[in-house]
């Protein structure tokens, strides 16, 4: 047990991402029920279908789950007030000043955490109160930080400058993983793109299918001027790098974006046309499990990797 088992109440210090068209009831409730913590991606969810999801992940679950929500999130005074109503115990917020909602929050009772790209946001989040910090590196899947800062950079950086519970996130899918942001100063992962390919969630098969099979560098950081956001390279990353490279404007490239490409791609499964999200340790991922798989082989490969390096010795 440490700070973050303590904190959410969980048998495993496993989060998993609340991703959009991906993190929904099933996939939250899977992951909560083998130990981890589920949450509720909200950022693709009209505020009564998060409602629906979240009764919905309360009679499939017992254990603590959570619901993640975009601070730009358009009716977010709504989003807010369901979250509180239905009695929700654990929100993690992101994209968005902490300040906004956290003493609002914890005033109900609910514990919050934030997400970062950078220490000095890190910062911000203590002051703000946060009763935990998620330290994201620009491996991620989906919007990423301007800083383009690894995870491996990020998470020592961000232990050094705050002293409340951190959680990394950003390319970590295997118990090695795991270890090395455990070794880094971290207390928890949060897992986005290994649950993201996982039975229970919600992103299509023809999306999942294409994703066990990408490769080293089939994805890239892409909408810079915009949001800069992790893609897969498909046609509609081409014809948006073609009007970056042609010095389009922001406003040029929100049109090329148009509203509900994520949708099209990771929900739909348009691979073409869609905004395909997902993360660099996706070329490491080859099958589709079970979520629960993930957390059992998660703890098993930690358990297994601390128990051969304890061997290693000192130099």
């Amino acid at each position: 047990m440490n700070r973050i088992t303590s904190l959410f109440g969980i048998k495993y210090p496993v989060v998993s991402g609340g991703m959009v068209w991906c993190s929904g009831w099933r996939l939250a409730s899977a992951v909560s029920n083998a130990g981890g913590l589920g949450l509720i991606g909200a950022g693709s969810m009209h505020p009564e279908t998060l409602r629906e999801h979240i009764q919905k992940c309360k009679a499939a679950t017992n254990k603590p789950f959570g619901v993640n929500v975009p601070l730009m999130y358009p009716e977010i005074d709504t989003i807010m007030d369901i979250i509180i109503s239905e009695g929700v115990k654990i929100v993690f917020t992101s994209a968005g000043n902490p300040k906004l909602w956290t003493k609002t929050l914890q005033g109900q009772g609910i514990i919050v955490a934030h997400i970062v790209s950078g220490s000095k946001f890190a910062l911000k989040c203590e002051e703000a109160g946060v009763d935990a910090v998620v330290a994201e590196g620009f491996e991620a899947g989906g919007h990423n930080g301007r800083e383009e800062t690894s995870t491996m950079v990020l998470i020592p950086q961000v232990r050094q400058s705050t002293n409340i519970p951190l959680i990394a996130a950003g390319g970590i899918a295997t118990g090695d993983g795991m270890l090395a942001a455990f070794a880094l100063g971290a207390e928890g992962v949060q897992i986005g793109t290994r649950f993201a390919l996982t039975q229970e969630s919600s992103a299509s098969q023809e999306f999942k299918e294409l994703c066990i099979g990408l490769k080293e560098g089939d994805t890239i950081l892409s909408l810079k001027k915009l949001s800069p956001t992790r893609l897969v390279k498909n046609d509609f990353y081409d014809l948006v790098q073609a009007a970056e490279d042609r010095g389009a404007s922001p406003v040029e490239i929100r049109e090329i974006l148009g509203r509900g490409r994520s949708k099209k791609g990771i929900f739909e499964g348009n691979l073409s046309e869609g905004e395909l999200e997902i993360g660099q340790i996706s070329s490491l991922i080859e099958n589709i499990p079970a979520a629960a798989e993930v957390v059992e082989s998660l703890i098993a490969g930690y358990n297994k990797k601390l128990e051969q390096l304890s061997g290693i010795g000192k130099f």
